[in-house]
C-alpha cells in the first residue's frame, strides 16, 4: 500500500525517501500486502465454485513476488519455458500451471510435460500435434484446451488486444468445434477445457463478459457432443487506474459476476490475472539529476530511463510521478526525460508536476507490472534493483547489475 504520510511517501511502513537514500535509484519497490491484497480479492470473490487463479508470470516474474504467491495457493499461467523455471524455483505448483503461447517450441513442450503441468492452451492444430507426438514419447497423457478467438474488441491499446480474428492469438471460435473433434484422434492428448483471453489493460468489463458467454456456450456444445470438458479458461486483462480519474473495476465485483455466469454451468472457472495484482503493487524511484530549458520547454532530467520502464515509449503509457517528499513550490508542465540517447527516452510529456529539484527523488507510481520484466541493458545501463516491502521492513530481491554483469557470457 503507497500512501502519504504528512510529507512523506511511503510504501506500507517504510518511507521510500530513506529507502531510497539506501539502496540508490532507479529502483523497483513493490508492496507485499498490496500483492497479496489483490490475489485474494480474485480467490475469495468466487466463493465456493471451483476455481484456480493462475498468476500471469509475464507481468512480473521475480522470484520473490512468484514465492509469494505460491504460499498462498496460485496457480501460474506462463508463456515460455523459462517461466515455467521460474514458478518452480519459487516453489510453484505445477499442476496449477497453464502454458498459452502462439509458439511454444519443442523442447518447452517437453519441459513442461515432464513436470507435470496442468494444461496446455493450444493455439493451432500444429501444436496439438506436437504435444501429442511429444507426450507419446514420455508415455503421458497431456491435458489441453483450445484457445479459442471469439472476435471481441476489447477496447484496450492495440499492442496488447488479442481478441480479434486479426490477432495471431487463438482458434476462430466458429472452428473450434470440428478442431475439437480431430483432436479426438490423438491417443495422448485430453480435452480438458476451453480457454479465451481478449486483451490486457480493460477498463469496460463488457467485452469479457461477451466472450465469456460465447466460451461458455462453446462448452455446453462441446459436453452435449461427448467431450469431457471440465475446465473455463477466461484468461486475465483486468485493467488498472494509472492516473487520477481513471476508473477500473474493482477485482471483487468483476468476479461475482463472473461466478454468477458459471455457478450452473458445472465447471471449474481458471482465470489468468497479471497486471491488477501487482501493478498497483509497485513504483520506480528515481533521482532528479538536471533541470533544463529549450525556449519554452521545460525538462526534468532524471537517472530512470525508457530501459527501465519502457511502457510510455512503447504505449504512450501514463504513470503518475509523485515526490516522495511533498514541496510547497507551485506546480510546474515538462517532460520528464531518462539519460538514454534517444528522442524516444521519457517517462512523461507536457506533464503537470511537482517542481522537482536536483536530488530530490520522485515515484513512478503503478509500475509493477511490465516494468521490470521489460527492462533492458540499452546503452549499456545495468538493470535496476527490486525492493519487497513487508510491513516496516524491506528486503532487496534482485541487486542492482554491476558493469561486470552487463559483459557476463561475452568473449572478445
Amino acid at each position: 500500500m503507497f500512501s502519504y504520510s504528512e510529507n512523506d511517501f511511503y510504501c506500507e511502513q517504510v518511507p521510500l525517501a530513506d529507502l531510497a537514500a539506501r539502496v540508490g535509484t532507479p529502483a523497483y519497490i513493490y508492496s507485499s500486502e498490496t500483492i497479496l491484497t489483490n490475489y485474494r480479492a480474485y480467490d475469495q470473490a468466487f466463493g465456493a465454485l471451483p476455481h484456480t487463479v493462475c498468476y500471469a508470470v509475464k507481468a512480473n516474474s521475480s522470484l520473490a513476488i512468484l514465492g509469494l504467491l505460491a504460499r498462498t495457493g496460485a496457480g501460474f499461467d506462463i508463456v515460455s519455458g523459462g517461466e515455467l523455471f521460474r514458478v518452480l524455483e519459487a516453489g510453484g505448483d505445477p499442476a496449477k500451471v497453464v502454458f498459452s503461447g502462439v509458439g511454444k517450441t519443442p523442447d518447452e513442450v517437453e519441459y513442461a510435460l515432464t513436470h507435470g503441468i496442468h494444461t496446455f492452451n493450444c493455439e493451432s492444430e500444429a501444436e496439438l500435434a506436437l504435444i501429442d507426438a511429444k507426450a507419446e514419447r514420455l508415455s503421458l497423457k497431456a491435458g489441453f484446451a483450445i484457445r479459442v478467438n471469439p472476435d471481441v474488441d476489447a477496447a484496450t491499446h492495440p499492442y496488447i488486444s488479442t481478441g480479434l480474428h486479426q490477432h495471431k492469438f487463438g482458434i476462430a471460435i466458429q472452428d473450434a468445434p470440428a478442431v475439437y473433434r480431430r483432436a479426438q484422434r490423438y491417443r495422448n492428448l485430453a480435452a480438458e477445457g476451453v480457454s479465451c483471453h481478449i486483451g490486457s489493460q480493460i477498463l469496460d468489463p463488457a467485452p469479457i463478459f461477451e466472450a465469456l458467454d460465447k466460451a461458455l456456450a462453446l462448452a455446453a456444445q462441446l459436453r452435449a457432443e461427448g467431450s469431457p470438458i471440465r475446465h473455463l479458461d477466461l484468461g486475465g486483462g483486468l485493467g488498472v487506474a494509472y492516473y487520477e480519474g481513471e476508473s477500473a473495476p474493482a477485482i471483487g465485483p468483476f468476479i461475482e459476476k463472473v461466478q454468477a455466469r458459471l455457478c450452473a454451468s458445472g465447471l471449474t472457472v481458471m482465470v489468468e490475472p497479471g497486471r491488477s495484482i501487482v501493478g498497483p503493487a509497485g513504483v520506480l524511484l528515481t533521482r532528479v539529476l538536471y533541470r533544463k530549458r529549450n525556449g519554452a520547454k521545460e525538462f526534468v532530467i532524471v537517472d530512470a530511463a525508457m530501459n527501465d520502464l519502457i511502457r510510455p515509449s512503447l504505449y504512450h503509457a501514463h504513470h503518475e510521478i509523485i515526490p516522495v517528499r511533498l514541496s510547497r513550490l507551485p506546480r510546474i508542465k515538462a517532460d520528464v526525460v531518462g539519460p538514454v540517447c534517444e528522442s524516444g527516452d521519457f517517462l512523461a510529456r507536457d506533464r503537470e508536476m511537482a517542481d522537482a529539484m536536483p536530488g530530490d527523488f520522485l515515484a513512478i507510481c503503478t509500475a509493477g507490472a511490465y516494468g521490470f520484466v521489460q527492462s533492458s541493458n540499452y546503452n549499456s545501463r545495468p538493470r535496476a534493483p527490486e525492493v519487497l516491502v513487508e510491513g516496516g521492513s524491506y528486503r532487496i530481491i534482485r541487486k542492482r547489475e554491476t558493469f561486470e554483469d552487463l559483459v557476463r557470457g561475452e568473449t572478445l
